[in-house]
């Protein structure tokens, strides 16, 4: 089994800036793609940011250039910098992490619990 802990969330002004982290721990070989979505009231699930095994990024555009997606391997560790942050980035932020279980490859998809994040105007 794998066990994400995902923490940094909080309440911020318009402008201010946040770190999320996401944790992984568990029966882990390595970890593919890693990513964080987002859910704001009454909306769907949207992917905000992902980082492949090799370091390729990919952001949506409502982020780009305000948002950086890392992470550190040896920790199993996700991260998202979020600066300049809008109203309308007001969520609750997902981690995704594409985890390989065996050295065969196998793979399975999981989520974390979830952290909110407000921006007050």
């Amino acid at each position: 089994q794998v066990q994400l802990v995902e923490s940094g969330g909080g309440l911020v002004q318009a402008g201010g800036s946040l770190r999320l982290s996401c944790a992984a721990s568990g029966s882990i070989f390595s970890i593919n793609t890693m990513g964080w979505y987002r859910q704001a009231p009454g909306k769907q699930r949207e992917l905000v940011a992902t980082i492949t095994s090799g370091g390729g990024t990919n952001y949506a555009d409502s982020v780009k250039g305000r948002f950086t997606i890392s992470r550190d391997n040896a920790k199993k560790t996700v991260y998202l910098q979020m600066n300049s942050l809008k109203p309308e980035d007001t969520a609750v932020y997902y981690c995704n992490l594409d985890v390989v279980w065996d050295p065969l490859g196998h793979a399975k998809d999981y989520w974390g619990p979830g952290t909110q994040v407000t921006v007050s105007s």
